[in-house]
């Protein structure tokens, strides 16, 4: 069957802000902004893959990030709102799921957990909802994980972080709605990444994760990025507080 995506018009010309957005889902997503003509600014910490998709995109922006630092953060934001202007759309992708044994966890690897998958999401929302009120509305998404929903072990460090970013989502709905601003969460099954393919996608577990989806087919990185561009878009105006799964329905 052939497929045929859809174009926004009222994406073309927003200023928009996205973390983590050198690789991997953050990539397509990024990408997925510059084809629907908005100025997309982005942060990551790595600076070379970051500049490199910034090189090959028209109206992309780029800023050398460590997120776990948020003078940081709130400085590559004000650098790339001189670029680009104020954003009214804002992607929380930002994460890394290093599996860990929760016998070997410290105090100090849990905060760092907590820093790299949580706690920049809630100074991002900071820093950029201001701009968002002036303007007279934008729109929010913060990516979520399907891995604490299903259970998953192994990491409970990120998905501890990741099923806070739900209540945050709700949370700052509630906050920015009168302002016009809406907050939604996406929530990824396993995705295709780079990252994913090299460290874990093994056939056994691939079968494995493919058995248990209602769709048989493997979750691509532009699959996460069409509904993030759905929910950044006025087409979703009246949808807020919300989790929208991504995950090819798994049973």
């Amino acid at each position: 069957m052939t497929q045929q995506f859809a174009t926004y018009p009222s994406l073309k010309g927003r200023s928009v802000l996205v973390t983590g957005g050198a690789s991997g889902i953050g990539a397509a997503i990024v990408r997925g902004f510059a084809e629907q003509g908005a100025k997309v600014g982005f942060v990551d910490l790595d600076a070379e893959a970051g500049a490199a998709l910034a090189a090959h995109l028209p109206g992309a922006a780029f800023e050398a990030c460590d997120l776990r630092d948020i003078a940081a953060l709130r400085s590559a934001f004000a650098a790339l709102e001189r670029k680009l202007g104020p954003a009214t759309v804002l992607v929380n992708n930002a994460a890394r799921d290093d599996r860990h044994d929760w016998r070997e966890v410290t105090p100090e690897y849990w905060d760092e957990r907590q820093a790299t998958n949580l706690r920049h999401q809630f100074f991002a929302i900071q820093a950029a909802a201001p701009g968002m009120i002036a303007a007279g509305g934008g729109a929010i998404i913060n990516m979520g994980s399907s891995s604490w929903w299903l259970g998953m072990g192994g990491m409970p460090a990120y998905t501890t972080a990741k099923a806070a970013v739900h209540g945050l989502t709700r949370s700052f709905a509630a906050d920015l709605g009168p302002h016009g601003i809406r907050v939604n969460c996406v929530v990824p099954g396993w995705v295709m990444t780079e990252r994913q393919k090299a460290l874990w996608a093994t056939p056994e577990a691939l079968e494995k994760n493919l058995e248990n989806q209602c769709l048989k087919e493997l979750i691509q990185p532009e699959d996460l990025a069409r509904m993030v561009l759905f929910l950044a878009s006025d087409d979703a105006r009246m949808c807020t507080g919300q989790s929208f799964f991504v995950e090819a329905g798994v049973v």
